[in-house]
């Protein structure tokens, strides 16, 4: 079935750079087509307009725009991890260049928003238990990547 919703990026120039930095990050990833300005258009003829890419089955848009427009954490892009192993991976490649935000999320070099989180933080945020779901909150408020053992430590009780 063919996606129905596609995210586009838009960048000032580095679009297809950025492209093949993700691919190469996330398994079952690849780029699908770049396009190029034409002749008449506001780019130079010839340099990349659009780089279409997957990450994980997801297709994207990647796009050479200008420097009119730039990301915010208004809009992040969500990785779900199996463990802490997937967590460190993921947070040390995306954020390589960029910046470390709070509660597992970063800028890449790009400035686009990630947010690297454990599957497992979803269940202990929504756990039956309101002191320790209140816990688990509290103890990733503190954290910039995320460390699910302190997780479970916290909403455990122990001390660190």
């Amino acid at each position: 079935m063919q996606q129905k919703i596609t995210p586009f990026l838009w960048f000032d120039t580095e679009a297809e750079e950025a492209a093949n930095h993700y691919t190469a990050i996330f398994k079952d990833s690849r780029i699908v087509k770049v396009d190029r300005y034409p002749e008449g258009t506001p780019m130079p003829a010839g340099t990349v307009m659009t780089v279409v890419f997957e990450l994980a089955g997801q297709r994207y848009v990647a796009m050479n725009g200008g420097p009119e427009f730039t990301f915010n954490e208004a809009i992040s892009l969500s990785v779900e991890c199996e463990d802490q192993d997937e967590v460190d991976y993921y947070w040390s490649r995306l954020g390589e260049g960029g910046e470390e935000g709070p509660c597992g999320w970063l800028k890449d070099k790009y400035g686009l928003s990630w947010q690297v989180t454990p599957r497992v933080l979803d269940e202990m945020m929504t756990d039956p238990d309101p002191e320790k779901a209140k816990r688990a909150a509290e103890a990733m408020m503190g954290m910039k990547k995320i460390d699910i053992q302190g997780l479970r430590d916290a909403v455990e009780g122990a001390s660190s």
